[in-house]
């Protein structure tokens, strides 16, 4: 997993008046977790710019009083109204315990069932997974060339790696393709792997 640096400056003063000084100065108020103690600090928040808004998931090295600390993001908080980042918890990555990160799906391929004319639906952009921090993806491909009109892919037909294990419930739905009005009859020429939904009513009749 690729790691991001973050200089960031240890805070002496908590509080909510405190945090608000901060978020009105351009900074976003932290904290680590994992070690003996919550490490509370800040940074610029430009500087999360490659650790937040990406399309992978990234490890934060973070940098305070000339002492680093490896840690991946445990939860985030944002503006209801702006969207900006207002708080980051962190959990310290330790040697030999596993971690749990959010990790994004990429679907990868042209579903049959699209080039039929389907609409493809995402339930599930992101996976949790937990392991050593080094045994885990950025990211985790799954190729939907097969996904035909009426079939859905699940947590349980994402392969997971050996070394680590994906959290989400098994029958969660990662994506499926319905029919449309601009939709044709797909040919079956072959078994798919992948599990049929349930028919409607109106394709029932």
């Amino acid at each position: 997993m690729q790691s991001v640096t973050l200089q960031g400056t240890v805070r002496t003063e908590l509080g909510t008046k405190y945090a608000k000084q901060l978020r009105d100065q351009g900074h976003v108020p932290c904290v680590i977790y994992g070690g003996k103690a919550p490490i509370h600090f800040y940074a610029p928040m430009l500087a999360f710019r490659g650790l937040v808004y990406t399309a992978e998931a990234r490890m934060a090295s973070i940098e305070l009083d000339s002492k680093t600390y490896n840690a991946v993001i445990q939860d985030m908080q944002f503006h209801v109204l702006t969207d900006s980042l207002t708080h980051v918890d962190f959990i310290e990555v330790l040697d030999g315990k596993a971690v749990t990160v959010v990790v994004p799906i990429v679907l990868t391929g042209n579903s049959k069932g699209v080039r039929s004319g389907g609409r493809l639906k995402s339930a599930l952009r992101n996976l949790k997974v937990k392991g050593l921090i080094d045994a885990l993806p950025s990211s985790i491909e799954h190729d939907i060339t097969d996904l035909r009109i009426g079939q859905v892919i699940r947590v349980s037909d994402i392969k997971a790696g050996k070394l680590y294990e994906i959290l989400n419930s098994d029958n969660a739905v990662v994506v499926s393709i319905s029919s449309s009005r601009t939709s044709v009859a797909e040919t079956e020429d072959d078994d798919t792997a992948v599990e049929e939904a349930p028919a409607t009513e109106a394709s029932a009749e």
